[in-house]
C-alpha cells in the first residue's frame, strides 16, 4: 500500500507538486511543494488522521476559510485548503527562514532590540486579527516564523478550527488548545477568552526571547498550568539585568493574572515598547496637536470656516523650529472624535493639545481656545477673542502668538516675520484656498477639477497672489503626477504659475515646492531636490515637502537620505495615507519588502475605499509574492474605477500577475499606455508586468522609458526588483544598467 507521501503527491498532482517533508508536529505534517499555477514554493500542512477525524472535513474547511480573510504583513496568509483522498490540508506561502523556536534553540537569548522588534511585529498582527474578532489561542515561538528580520504569525486558521471542535472532543486526540508554557490562566482554566489571552502568550514569548526560557518552568503540563494561575512572575531583570526598565514593565503587564490588568490591544503593547525611545527624540522639541475647532454656528457652511482657522493656526505653529506640530491632514482626521485627550496624546506622542470653538453669526465672530496638557488633562491657558469677520486674520495671529507664549517658546526674527505675514487677506479667497487644499488630497480627477475651480475663483476675488498661484500650479502638476491626464499643457500652466508666484514672493515655500515638482516631472531630479530643501528651510514641518523630497531620494536610490525625512513625517503626519505611501516606497525601493508591506497595509487600513491605497497595497503584496491577495485588490479597483488610471492599471496588473498574456495585451489600452508613458513609476510597473509575462522586449522598452523619466535607482533595478529577474541576462538590460549606474552615482544628496 502506498505511504502517506505517495498518496498525498497523487491526490494533489493537479495543483501542487509535492517535493519533500519539511517536518512534523503534534497536529500536522508539513510538506514543501510547488504551486503549479503560480510557479512558487508553498508549504502544505496535512492534519494527522486522528485530528482530522475529530474535526471533520466540513467544520475544518468552514473554520479555516475564515482565516483566509486575514491580510496583514505579519500574518502568514492562507492560500488554499481542502480535502483529498482522506487528507485534510491547508496551504500557506513557504517562508525560507526559520521559526523563532529554531532561533532560540541556537542562540538561547536574543538581543533586546531584536526581541522588542519581533514582539512589536507579532503585536501588530494580533491587533489586526483581534479587531476582526479572531483569537489565535496558541502564540508561541513555534508559530512565529522569521525571514530577513521580519516575523510572521502562522496557524491562525487551525486555531479557529480547533476552537470550533470544542475541548471535550479534542482531548480524544491527546491535544489541547494552547501550549502549557505559554497558555493564559483563563485559557488554562477553560474560561471564555478574548484577545488579551493572546497578549499573555506573547508576553511569555517575549520573556523567553530575553531570559532564555519561559517565565514558568515545570516537569508536567499540570504543574505549568498551576504556576500560570497561581505563581507571581519571576522578575525579568533578575535573569537578565540589562533589560531596560520600560521593557520589564511591559512584560510584567502582559503577564498579569487578570485580563483586565493587561494591555487591552496589541497596538497598546507595541506603543508601550517604543514610547521611551520616542520620548527621548521628541523631548528635545515641545509637541502639540491643534484639534479641529468646533463650529457653534447652525449654518453647515461655517464648518469650512472653522476648519480653515484650525489649519491656519497649524500653519503658523509649523513655521517654528522649536515645535513639533501634528500636521493639518492628521489633525483633521480627529474631527468629531470621541477619544479623550490622554488617548490622543499617547497615540500621537504629543505633550499638548489645543481645543477651540468658533461662533460665526452674520458679520460677528467669537473664538474660544484652551491649551491642555495631554498627559495630565490639566488646562494650562484659555482665552476668548471677539470681533467681526474682518478681524479674523488678527484673531488668528493673536491666537498663534498666545500659544507660543504659553509654551514658553522663543521666536527667531524670521519666525516672527512669517507668523505676522498675511499670504491671503481676503476672506472669500481664504475660504476658497482651504476648500481647494482639502480637494487636492483626494487624488481623483473630480477632486482636482473642484480644486482648480475654487482656486481660480479665489484669484478672481483677490487678484495676484503667490500662495493661490502656487496652489493652482500644484493642482496642474497633480493631474500629471497622479496619471489622471497626460496633457502637456498642465505642466506648461504650472510653469507659468510658478513664475508668477516667484515674481511676487521669491522666498515662498509653496513656490519652491511647485518649482521642485515641475523639475521632478521634467526629469531633472538633481534640480528638484534643492527646491524641496529650500522649501523645508522656510517651513521645516511641512509634510508635503518632506514627502516629496523623500520620494525623489527613493527613486534616485538614496534610501538612507530619505529615511530621516520619513521618520519626521511619521512624527508629524501619522494618520494620513500619503505618509505611509511615501514610507512604503522608500522601504520597497530599498529592498525591504516586508517593511514596505507593513507601510502599505497601514495606508490601506487608513483609507480602505481609496483606489490609490488599494492599488498601492496590491503592488506591495505582489512584491511579497502574495499574488492571490494582490489580484483580489486589483480586481476591486478595476471594478470600482473602470474609466480611471487606477482602474485601467489595476486590470492590467492583475492579468499580468496571473500570467494571462492575451488578457493583459487587451487591457494595455492606448488610454493606459499614454497615461503612464510620462511617469517613471507607472513605466517601471509596466516593465515589471511585461517581464512577468515573459515579454522581454516590451519589458525593456518600458524600463528604458522609466529611466528616461527619472527612475535612476540603480541598486533596485540592477539587483533587488524580483520581477525583473527574467530580463537581467539580456544585453539590452546590461547596457541600460550601465547608464543608470552612471546617473545614480552623479546624483547629489
Amino acid at each position: 500500500m502506498p505511504d502517506a507521501f505517495e498518496r498525498l503527491t497523487t491526490a494533489l498532482a493537479d495543483r501542487y507538486r509535492v517535493e519533500r517533508e519539511l517536518g512534523s508536529g503534534g497536529m500536522a505534517t508539513v510538506y514543501l511543494a510547488e504551486d503549479l499555477k503560480h510557479r512558487r514554493q508553498v508549504a502544505v500542512k496535512v492534519l494527522h488522521p486522528d485530528l482530522a477525524a475529530v474535526l471533520g472535513s466540513e467544520r475544518f474547511l468552514r473554520e479555516i476559510q475564515i482565516s483566509a480573510a486575514l491580510s496583514h504583513p505579519h500574518i502568514l496568509t492562507l492560500i488554499d485548503s481542502g480535502q483529498a483522498t482522506g487528507f485534510l490540508y491547508y496551504v500557506m506561502p513557504y517562508v525560507r527562514g526559520e521559526s523563532l523556536r529554531q532561533k532560540l534553540e541556537r542562540e538561547k537569548q536574543l538581543s533586546i532590540d531584536e526581541a522588542v522588534r519581533i514582539a512589536q511585529q507579532v503585536a501588530s498582527a494580533l491587533d489586526y486579527a483581534h479587531r476582526r474578532d479572531l483569537i489565535h489561542r496558541d502564540i508561541k515561538p513555534e508559530n512565529i516564523l522569521l525571514y530577513e528580520g521580519e516575523a510572521t504569525v502562522a496557524d491562525f486558521g487551525i486555531a479557529l478550527a480547533l476552537t470550533a471542535a470544542g475541548g471535550t472532543r479534542l482531548t480524544e486526540t491527546g491535544l489541547s488548545l494552547g501550549t502549557p508554557e505559554y497558555v493564559s490562566p483563563e485559557q488554562a482554566g477553560g474560561k471564555v477568552v478574548d484577545g488579551r489571552s493572546d497578549i499573555y502568550s506573547l508576553g511569555c514569548t517575549l520573556y523567553e526571547m530575553l531570559a532564555g526560557h519561559p517565565p514558568f518552568l515545570g516537569t508536567t503540563a499540570q504543574e505549568l498550568i498551576a504556576r500560570h494561575i497561581l505563581d507571581p512572575v519571576p522578575p525579568l531583570r533578575s535573569v537578565r539585568p540589562g533589560v531596560p526598565d520600560h521593557v520589564e514593565r511591559v512584560v510584567a503587564r502582559t503577564l498579569e493574572k487578570s485580563p483586565a490588568d493587561r494591555f487591552a490591544t496589541g497596538a497598546e503593547l507595541s506603543a508601550a515598547l517604543i514610547r521611551p525611545t520616542t520620548a527621548r527624540v521628541t523631548d528635545q522639541l515641545k509637541s502639540i496637536v491643534v484639534l479641529p475647532f468646533t463650529s457653534l454656528s447652525p449654518d453647515p457652511e461655517n464648518e469650512y470656516f472653522a476648519d480653515g482657522l484650525t489649519e491656519e493656526i497649524i500653519t503658523d505653529l509649523s513655521k517654528i523650529q522649536a515645535l513639533r506640530v501634528i500636521s493639518r491632514t492628521s489633525a483633521m482626521k480627529l474631527k468629531g472624535t470621541d477619544k479623550d485627550l490622554r488617548a490622543i496624546g499617547g497615540e500621537l506622542g504629543v505633550q499638548y493639545a489645543l481645543e477651540g470653538s468658533v461662533r460665526r453669526a452674520g458679520n460677528s465672530l467669537r473664538v474660544s481656545a484652551q491649551l491642555v496638557d495631554a498627559g495630565t488633562d490639566a488646562h494650562l491657558w484659555a482665552e476668548k477673542y471677539s470681533g467681526t469677520l474682518d478681524d479674523v486674520f488678527d484673531i488668528q495671529e493673536k491666537l498663534s502668538r498666545s500659544i507660543v507664549d504659553a509654551l514658553k517658546v522663543r521666536l527667531s526674527p524670521e519666525e516672527d516675520r512669517r507668523i505676522a505675514a498675511r499670504p491671503i487677506d481676503n476672506l472669500a479667497a481664504y475660504e476658497c484656498y482651504h476648500r481647494a487644499r482639502w480637494e487636492i488630497w483626494h487624488w481623483t480627477e473630480e477632486s482636482l477639477d473642484r480644486a482648480q475651480q475654487l482656486l481660480e475663483h479665489g484669484l478672481a476675488k483677490v487678484g495676484d497672489n503667490p500662495l493661490l498661484y502656487a496652489a493652482l500650479g500644484y493642482v496642474h502638476v497633480q493631474y500629471v503626477n497622479t496619471m489622471q491626464s497626460a496633457d502637456e499643457r498642465h505642466l506648461q500652466h504650472a510653469e507659468e504659475l510658478a513664475e508668477k508666484a516667484a515674481r511676487l514672493d521669491p522666498d515662498s515655500s509653496p513656490g519652491h515646492v511647485l518649482q521642485g515638482l515641475i523639475h521632478y516631472k521634467r526629469v531633472n531630479l538633481q534640480a528638484a531636490a534643492p527646491d524641496f530643501r529650500r522649501a523645508l528651510a522656510a517651513e521645516p514641518n511641512d509634510p508635503d515637502t518632506l514627502a516629496w523630497l523623500a520620494y525623489v531620494y527613493a527613486f534616485s536610490g538614496r534610501g538612507s537620505a530619505a529615511r530621516p525625512l520619513i521618520e519626521k513625517l511619521l512624527q508629524i503626519d501619522p494618520l494620513t495615507q500619503v505618509t505611509h505611501s511615501r514610507a512604503g516606497w522608500v522601504e520597497l525601493l530599498d529592498g525591504w519588502f516586508a517593511r514596505a508591506l507593513e507601510c502599505f497595509h497601514r495606508m490601506y487600513e487608513l483609507e480602505p475605499q481609496s483606489p490609490w491605497s488599494r492599488w498601492s497595497y496590491a503592488i506591495a503584496l505582489a512584491n511579497h509574492q502574495r499574488i492571490d491577495e494582490a489580484c483580489a485588490l486589483f480586481d476591486s479597483v478595476a471594478r470600482d474605477r473602470p474609466g480611471t488610471f487606477f482602474g485601467r492599471h489595476s486590470a492590467f496588473l492583475k492579468l499580468a500577475m496571473q500570467r494571462d498574456r492575451d488578457g493583459a495585451r487587451k487591457a494595455a489600452t492606448s488610454e493606459l499606455t499614454e497615461s503612464v508613458r510620462w511617469d517613471e513609476q507607472g513605466s517601471w510597473l509596466m516593465a515589471d508586468a511585461y517581464a512577468l509575462l515573459g515579454e522581454s522586449s516590451a519589458a525593456l522598452e518600458w524600463l528604458e522609458n522609466a529611466v528616461r523619466r527619472g527612475f535612476i535607482n540603480y541598486p533596485y533595478l540592477a539587483k533587488l526588483d524580483p520581477h525583473l529577474e527574467s530580463v537581467r541576462n539580456e544585453p539590452r538590460f546590461t547596457a541600460l544598467m550601465e547608464r543608470v549606474e552612471s546617473e545614480w552615482q552623479k546624483f547629489q544628496v
